[in-house]
C-alpha cells in the first residue's frame, strides 16, 4: 500500500501554529500525517481530536499516532456533526482545526473501494462503508434527468445529458472500469484531464453528501473555535473551495442583522502547493489551503 503524503504540510503547521497545552481536531484525519505534525508542535501536552468516516483510514491513523498516547483521541465520524462529537470528547473550545477535504492516497489506491477510474473495480465510493448508497446504487436506479443532474451540479460536467443518457441505456454497470471506458466513448478527452474525471467526482460527492457536510462542517467548526482559534481547509475542487471562501468572507464581514464579524481572513488568496511539492505528490496540484482566525 502506498504512504499518502499530507498535501501543504509546511503551510498547515504554519496555520494553525500549535502550541503546547493546545486543543486540536483534525476533521479529516485519514493516516495521521497532519495529526502527527501537529502532537508534535503541541509537546508535551497538547491534545488532538481526530475524525474520519473511513474506518479503514483511522485503522492506520491508530498505528501512525500509536506513540502519542491519550494524547489523542480517534473516532469515527464526519465532520458535519463536529460540535457534537468535540462535546463528547471534551474539546469544548479549540485553538485549531484542519479540514483536508482530500481523497487519500489509501482510498485511491485500494481498487475494492471504487474512487479511481484508473483501477478496476466495484462502483462503491463510499467513505463510510457501512452507509447504505453506492455509488453503482445511483447509476443503475437513477431516472436519467436526475443522473444528468447528479453529473452537472456536482461535477460541472457539460456533457451531463449525453453521459446520463449512455449510462442509461448501458445499464447494469457494476465495475469503474465500465463506467469509464463507456464515458470515454461518450466525451472527448480534454487535455490531460481523462474523461471520466468529472463524472466520478460527481457520483463521489452524491454518495457521500459532501457538501452538505462540509457547509455543517464549517458552521460548527466556527462555533467551537477559542477566540484567536485558527480554522485551516484544504479544498481541492472549485466547488468545496468556492463554499468555503464564500463562508470565510461573510463570516468575516458580519451581517444586515447586526452581528459583526466572527472570524478574520488570514489568506484572501488561497495557498498552493509549491512546484517542487506538485512534482513530488503530483495529486497536490489542485489542492488550495484558506485559513481564518476567530476573533473575540
Amino acid at each position: 500500500m502506498r504512504i499518502h503524503e499530507p498535501v501543504l504540510y509546511d503551510s498547515v503547521m504554519d496555520a494553525l501554529s500549535p502550541h503546547p497545552g493546545g486543543s486540536y481536531i483534525d476533521g479529516t484525519v485519514g493516516g495521521g500525517g497532519h495529526a502527527r505534525g501537529i502532537l508534535q508542535l503541541s509537546s508535551p501536552d497538547g491534545r488532538l481530536l481526530g475524525l474520519d468516516l473511513d474506518v479503514q483510514a483511522l485503522q492506520l491513523a491508530r498505528i501512525a499516532l500509536a506513540d502519542y498516547g491519550t494524547r489523542v483521541t480517534l473516532v469515527q465520524g464526519s465532520f458535519a456533526n463536529l460540535r457534537e462529537i468535540a462535546h463528547e470528547y471534551g474539546f469544548e473550545l479549540v485553538d485549531g482545526i484542519l479540514l483536508d477535504l482530500g481523497l487519500s492516497t489509501m482510498q485511491l489506491s485500494a481498487p475494492e473501494r471504487g474512487f479511481s477510474f484508473q483501477l478496476d473495480g466495484p462502483l462503491d465510493m463510499r467513505f463510510d462503508l457501512s452507509a447504505d448508497t453506492t455509488a453503482a446504487d445511483l447509476v443503475n436506479t437513477l431516472p436519467e434527468d436526475e443522473l444528468a443532474e447528479i453529473l452537472y451540479r456536482y461535477g460541472e460536467e457539460r456533457m451531463s445529458r449525453r453521459i446520463a443518457r449512455a449510462i442509461v441505456r448501458a445499464r447494469p454497470l457494476r465495475t469503474t472500469a465500465e463506467l469509464a471506458d463507456l464515458v470515454s466513448r461518450v466525451v472527448r478527452r480534454r487535455g490531460r484531464i481523462h474523461p471520466a474525471t468529472r463524472t466520478f467526482q460527481a457520483l463521489r460527492i452524491a454518495v457521500n453528501n459532501e457538501l452538505e457536510a462540509l457547509s455543517q462542517g464549517l458552521a460548527q467548526a466556527v462555533n467551537i473555535l477559542a477566540p484567536g482559534g485558527r480554522l485551516a481547509v484544504i479544498a481541492f475542487h472549485s466547488l468545496e473551495d468556492r463554499i468555503v471562501k464564500n463562508y470565510f468572507r461573510q463570516e468575516s464581514r458580519g451581517d444586515d442583522s447586526g452581528h459583526g464579524p466572527r472570524l478574520r481572513l488570514l489568506t484572501k488568496k488561497p495557498i498552493r502547493p509549491s512546484r517542487a511539492e506538485q512534482e513530488r505528490n503530483p495529486r497536490s496540484r489542485s489542492a488550495r489551503l484558506r485559513v481564518v482566525e476567530r476573533l473575540p
